[in-house]
């Protein structure tokens, strides 16, 4: 038995409920009335009367059972087109919240306007579409929008077929692609029947009628043959005592033609244009209907679906089965309770926070206890199923599971109300960069709604962001420190430390010209291409040369080789006189064939070693320098003075010292191409280490991959490490090759 107080608190909280359905019908009453004479006389860019198109999406939310607050919002969204503060003045007016649902929806409307309006061409239709599910998703926190905005289609679809006028093709295959799957996904059967058959209608008049014919042909039969079952179910449920109601359930052209094409079947195999739906009292009344059904009349086999014990992902259930007649001709039964059948017509309309959700969010009474988990519950559930319809149609996978909701991006807009998608958390130096990267560089400040904010400031769903930028200059290094929050997005990331690593390139590059030209204004040669000097070295362009000498990579006596004449022929027989004894170290492998000892060095362009084929080129002042054959530096030294060309071998020691003395190293260069990650190099270098050889050198440049191209920076090394012969580094560059992210691991 209740307490006083337990019935005291009843009789508030019903006392409450009442008021709170008055404030909400006086509240259409008076959006009504506010808005007739604004809207009066105008017409909608369809066509279609302003006043009318209100008083039509009102009278679909009043049918899918909404509240009187969203259809009073209905006639708000219109009227505020004809304001000039809308949001002020509906907020003075009506409240905060139909001013925030006045305000989303305009702007929905408007971007859905421009992207229609910017279309060229038919090829574009997928474009349009992927913004328009972009849109939707844009605004999906606040799902009064979305239902509003499937009301407003299904009446212009509506106001076209009264009209007897031609649909804009756009705007059908929108309807189609787009908002009839939205209201799939939110269960909304009603709206979403409608708004497949109206476009089906308007998109290809000549099937539709064809459908409807067929259907027309074969109506009074199929009546007949309906009203005969359903009185026959009728009874048989009433002697079997189950109350039920039994119901011919109406056609669905679009379902019918889908299911003609897609299977290939005649009209008569369709089973869905001959249905019943009974509607019980509990879920144990239906699988009693279900068997009383099963016993009356023979099942079809394989067409049963049990979607109560098993429901479909946006809440639908029902028990589906197909039986033959006493015609022998099929005829589908839906069986459900009153509760299903009222979530199957309506979907989110029928639980969601159209039942007047709370002051803590939407106009109201204050939800609280189960009723409010309950609301909670609800709106993840059509979150989930949203999150879901954008995956189908974008093709990706579902990664993050059904509860992943959009916690992973959000969707904000430029002052031109076009839509641009950023990571969760992400700042408007990340909106720029997804607008053009040279944009990105030049970002200096953002204004958002209107207001100057900082460039670490996390944006959020629905804001409108505008770029303050310089007409020149570049990123700031402090946009790549994770800690300050500047950049969220990987990609424009990428793009921070590509213009850095470009300038970095562009300062070596200048070093390299400026030590180039330098050396060209000592010898004399300042009116030498510098093109051609390149190409005559072996570079296919300045600026190849000019990085390489700005790296130290590539000697500039290799140049002054080129530029100097060739010596008298006098100078040739003075060569003897460079002859010295050989001293230990690597170099003092080398014999000079026919010539005893030479000085000799081992070029730093080639690195030889044994068992490399070497050659030797007498220099000025420093012996003889032993190249690789395949060195391209010998190869065009030797065609320009082939006098200076001497045949020279390893020693048959293969390069150990005498005596007791250690065996000769020799250095050598690995190239190493990879993906760039934290902990590379100390793996590589471990794997130097394994294999015994002495790293006495590495050079280390990242850089971002070119448009197009696909993952994250990539990493060029060059090690010079310490080894007996060049057999012995093989090994230890397949061991290099097997590191996780390396691409390319080859000898220099």
């Amino acid at each position: 038995m209740k307490t006083l107080a337990e019935a005291s608190r009843a009789t508030a909280a019903i006392v409450q409920l009442a008021d709170t359905a008055a404030e909400a019908g006086d509240a259409l009453q008076r959006a009504r009335a506010f808005a007739e004479p604004l809207l009066a006389g105008q017409v909608l860019d369809t066509g279609e009367s302003a006043w009318a198109h209100a008083e039509g999406v009102a009278g679909i939310l009043r049918a899918i059972g909404a509240a009187p607050s969203m259809q009073a919002a209905a006639y708000l969204v219109y009227a505020g087109d004809y304001l000039a503060r809308p949001e002020e003045m509906v907020n003075r007016a009506f409240g905060p919240s139909y001013a925030s649902l006045v305000m989303l929806t305009r702007k929905l409307v408007q971007i859905q306007r421009a992207a229609r309006g910017a279309q060229v061409g038919e090829e574009q239709q997928a474009l349009q579409t992927e913004r328009v599910r972009k849109m939707l998703l844009a605004f999906s926190r606040d799902l009064r929008v979305v239902l509003l905005r499937l009301a407003s289609r299904l009446q212009s679809l509506r106001w076209f077929a009264a009209a007897r006028q031609a649909c804009p093709r756009p705007l059908a295959q929108e309807s189609q692609q787009v908002f009839a799957p939205l209201a799939n996904r939110l269960g909304i059967w009603q709206i979403k029947w409608e708004l497949e058959d109206l476009s089906f209608r308007f998109l290809d008049p000549e099937a539709y009628h064809q459908v409807a014919r067929l259907l027309d042909e074969k109506r009074v039969e199929r009546e007949q043959v309906v009203e005969q079952a359903r009185r026959r179910l009728a009874d048989l449920l009433q002697r079997a005592r189950v109350p039920a109601q039994v119901l011919g359930r109406p056609k669905h052209l679009y379902s019918i033609w889908k299911k003609m094409q897609g299977k290939h079947l005649s009209i008569e195999r369709v089973f869905d244009v001959r249905a019943l739906r009974v509607i019980v009292a509990d879920k144990a009344a239906c699988y009693a209907a279900l068997a009383r059904v099963h016993e009356a009349l023979p099942p079809v086999d394989g067409e049963f679906d049990d979607y109560i014990a098993r429901p479909k992902p946006n809440g639908y259930q029902s028990l589906h089965t197909v039986v033959l007649g006493d015609d022998g001709r099929p005829l589908e039964v839906q069986i459900r309770t009153a509760a299903m059948h009222e979530h199957a017509e309506h979907g989110v309309a029928a639980h969601w926070l159209y039942k007047e959700a709370g002051a803590r969010g939407y106009a109201g009474v204050s939800a609280s206890g189960d009723y409010e988990q309950r609301l909670a519950e609800a709106r993840r559930a059509v979150l989930r199923e949203l999150l879901a319809w954008e995956r189908d149609f974008s093709g990706e996978a579902t990664a993050g599971g059904a509860g992943a909701g959009f916690d992973d991006r959000i969707y904000v807009f430029t002052p031109q109300a076009t839509i641009v998608e950023v990571p969760a958390g992400g700042t408007p130096v990340d909106f720029a960069y997804s607008l053009h990267t040279d944009l990105g560089h030049r970002c200096r400040g953002a204004r958002v709604d209107g207001a100057m904010v900082p460039l670490n400031t996390p944006l959020k769903h629905g804001q409108t962001v505008e770029v303050v930028a310089a007409k020149d200059g570049g990123p700031s290094l402090d946009w790549l420190n994770a800690e300050l929050g500047y950049l969220k997005s990987p990609r424009a990331r990428a793009k921070v430390r590509a213009w850095f690593n470009a300038q970095a390139l562009d300062a070596t590059i200048a070093r390299g010209r400026e030590l180039v030209e330098k050396l060209l204004q000592r010898e004399g040669r300042t009116a030498l291409k510098l093109e051609h000097l390149a190409e005559q070295l072996g570079f296919k362009s300045a600026d190849g040369l000019f990085e390489v000498v700005g790296k130290d990579e590539f000697s500039l006596r290799n140049i002054e080789n080129l530029l100097r004449p060739p010596p008298p022929p006098a100078a040739e027989a003075e060569a003897p006189l460079l002859k010295r004894s050989r001293s230990g170290g690597a170099s003092g492998g080398v014999l000079v064939v026919g010539m005893g000892s030479l000085m000799t060095a081992l070029a730093r362009c080639c690195r030889p070693a044994p068992p490399d084929a070497i050659g030797g080129f007498v220099t000025r002042g420093k012996g003889v320098a032993i190249h690789r054959r395949d060195c391209v530096n010998f190869r065009h030294m030797a065609e320009r003075f082939p006098g200076r060309e001497i045949e020279v071998q390893w020693g048959a020691q293969g390069g150990s010292g005498r005596g007791g003395d250690k065996a000769a190293v020799y250095p050598l260069d690995v190239q190493i191409e990879a993906d760039d990650r934290q902990g590379l190099l100390r793996d590589i270098s471990e794997v130097f280490a394994k294999e015994r050889l002495n790293v006495i050198a590495v050079n280390t440049q990242s850089q971002a991959r070119q448009p197009g191209q696909r993952g994250g920076a990539l990493a060029r090394m060059v090690f010079t490490v310490e080894a007996e012969d060049a057999g012995r580094l093989a090994q230890a560059l397949r061991a290099v090759a097997r590191v996780a992210g390396v691409r390319q691991a080859r000898r220099r």
